[in-house]
């Protein structure tokens, strides 16, 4: 999209209040959704919950090719249909609804630095252990990808995922990486994270930004997904602060959400028919 398409999509966007039946679009929860995917819808989960934005979650099977990148999750917000975390974060903005609006230059700049450590590192690296490790790829992730769908689509729509995402791991260098490389990876973003956090409740502020709703969805996505041991899990309770904020998060921002709110816990999602 241009820039040009860019402005007018927020102008557009501006001139619409927030409405009360937007929904966000992401695969089935208990059976078919996988852990970077899982991560990456709760960061957008949480950054609309801090923004204080109303959102139903709706699972759909065929989630990812509904989304206009081809990425779950994605928002239906009036007219408009945005996906990933950043683009969501500007349309939001457009509307009103910053969560950086207190920080200055320089910590907006290292906000964004952090954002793509955490893309790079964290994604990439649940990206690599989902698709090229072996055991992970053949014991979960290829029935889990294929499950909604029948022999043989459930065969050939996993395989070439995995293809895809093997492919994207020979581009950036990522291929030739052993699963216990790919583990001291997800241990150095944690630390960094870790020493940036500190004691304070969150990154940059007492209040939440994007990067806070970022780093919550893959830290507790990461602490509460079962995989075919507990390695990576574990690289991120060895950070105290980090497991703390996972949690201040959660009860701040999903449970005493939940009890106030007549929609019921995020981790919940209504299911319909699939769009093709």
């Amino acid at each position: 999209m241009s820039i040009a398409a860019d402005a007018f999509v927020c102008q557009m966007a501006a001139a619409e209040p927030w409405p009360e039946n937007a929904a966000l679009y992401q695969p089935l929860k208990g059976e078919q959704i996988l852990l970077s995917d899982n991560a990456s819808c709760l960061a957008v989960q949480a950054f609309l919950r801090m923004c204080n934005l109303p959102v139903q979650v709706i699972c759909r099977a065929n989630a990812e090719y509904m989304s206009p990148s081809g990425k779950a999750p994605f928002i239906h917000v009036g007219n408009h249909v945005v996906s990933e975390l950043g683009p969501i974060v500007q349309f939001a903005k457009a509307k009103g609804h910053s969560l950086t609006d207190g920080l200055d230059e320089i910590q907006k700049a290292e906000m964004k630095a952090y954002t793509e450590l955490v893309n790079n590192m964290l994604l990439t690296a649940e990206l690599y252990i989902q698709w090229c490790d072996d055991s992970t790829s053949a014991k979960i992730t290829r029935s889990r990808y294929g499950s909604p769908y029948p022999w043989p689509l459930n065969h050939i729509l996993a395989y070439q995922k995995q293809w895809e995402i093997r492919r994207k791991m020979k581009a950036i260098g990522w291929a030739g990486k052993t699963i216990k490389q790919v583990h001291e990876d997800v241990d150095r973003c944690c630390q960094a994270l870790s020493q940036r956090l500190g004691s304070q409740p969150y990154f940059f502020t007492r209040q939440p930004t994007e990067l806070d709703a970022l780093v919550f969805g893959h830290l507790f996505t990461i602490l509460t997904t079962q995989l075919t041991d507990d390695a990576l899990g574990e690289k991120v309770k060895n950070y105290e602060n980090l497991v703390k904020f996972c949690r201040r998060i959660e009860q701040n921002y999903f449970e005493e959400h939940d009890r106030e709110s007549p929609l019921g816990s995020a981790s919940r999602c209504s299911r319909g028919s699939s769009t093709k």
